[in-house]
């Protein structure tokens, strides 16, 4: 049997000054939301790209929503079994 399951992540992004926040939040998930943040700050040396931060706060934003993800797996996977899970690879 097959089946078609839809997780559907919403990304914002916030610029103040030289800083970029990002937050990603992921929905569908048996057991609700969650959210993975990241953040860029412009070195004063450095030409202020706008899109360039925004770049970099979303990829670590998902980033931690992906640890984040795995980190759950592991946690799920040790409920379901009773051992600690060793190793998991992304």
């Amino acid at each position: 049997m097959s089946a078609t399951k839809t997780w559907n992540t919403e990304i914002s992004i916030t610029e103040t000054g030289s800083e970029v926040r990002a937050e990603a939040r992921l929905r569908g998930k048996e057991g609700g939301q969650m959210v993975g943040q990241g953040s860029a700050r412009c070195n004063p040396a450095d030409e202020n790209v706008p899109a360039i931060g925004d770049e970099l706060a979303v990829a670590r934003a998902m980033s931690d929503l992906s640890h984040q993800l795995l980190q759950r797996a592991a946690h799920d996977i040790e409920v379901h079994t009773a051992r600690p899970v060793e190793r998991l690879q992304a």
